[in-house]
């Protein structure tokens, strides 16, 4: 995924793009630090999605964010400093997703990812307070898998939340290789996904994994 990194503390994004860096299929194509340079990024179709490291003291920008909002229509994810206090003034802004500036990268990449598919996402710690006020945009899908995920299954599918190859996923599991890949097979076909991002995605709608 080609995302633009929003940043206004140069030293902060360095450090940012650093930690994604460690995450496959994430390519960062630019940095910017205004919400000027956003509206540019989006008319020159240079990236997918934005993420926007709002900074310790998120109140400062959420006037920059809000009307880097109204420039474009590249789904946006916020790295704030409180994600439960602060969650539903970014959601209201436009936000796609709000996530902790300590995130983890495969955490970031699939809440770009899910953010990308229309989802609305929030921290684990946000769910519980924000209950009833997050929606997605995207259309409803089952409530249910089609088939129940097996025990096995729904460890190989937290694994794959994180970004994990099947060969790390194998490892962790101490299973072969192909055997991982049948179990990310098999859930690829209950939950009707054509791809491990989709799949993941329509797990997090149905409750069976967190972004």
């Amino acid at each position: 995924m080609r995302i633009v990194l929003v940043g206004h503390d140069p030293l902060a994004r360095s450090g940012l793009r650093a930690r994604l860096g460690e995450s496959p299929g994430l390519t960062v194509v630019l940095e910017v630090d205004s919400e000027a340079e956003v509206a540019t990024a989006a008319a020159t179709a240079l990236g997918r999605a934005i993420l926007w490291d709002l900074g310790p003291e998120r109140a400062a920008r959420l006037d920059h964010l809000a009307r880097a909002l109204a420039h474009t229509s590249l789904p946006i994810v916020a790295l704030a400093a409180e994600t439960v206090r602060d969650a539903p003034s970014i959601l209201a802004a436009g936000a796609r997703g709000v996530l902790p500036r300590n995130a983890p990268p495969p955490q970031i990449r699939a809440a770009l990812a899910a953010a990308e598919q229309g989802l609305t996402v929030v921290a684990p710690d946000g769910t519980g307070i924000l209950d009833g006020l997050l929606k997605s945009s995207a259309p409803e899908g089952p409530k249910e898998p089609i088939e129940s995920l097996t025990p096995r299954e729904r460890e190989v599918l937290r694994l794959l939340a994180e970004g994990l190859p099947n060969k790390l996923i194998a490892d962790r599991l101490g299973v072969s290789e192909n055997t991982a890949k049948c179990h990310v097979n098999s859930i690829l076909g209950k939950l009707g996904a054509e791809s491990r991002t989709e799949a993941v995605v329509r797990a997090a709608r149905l409750g069976l994994v967190a972004l």
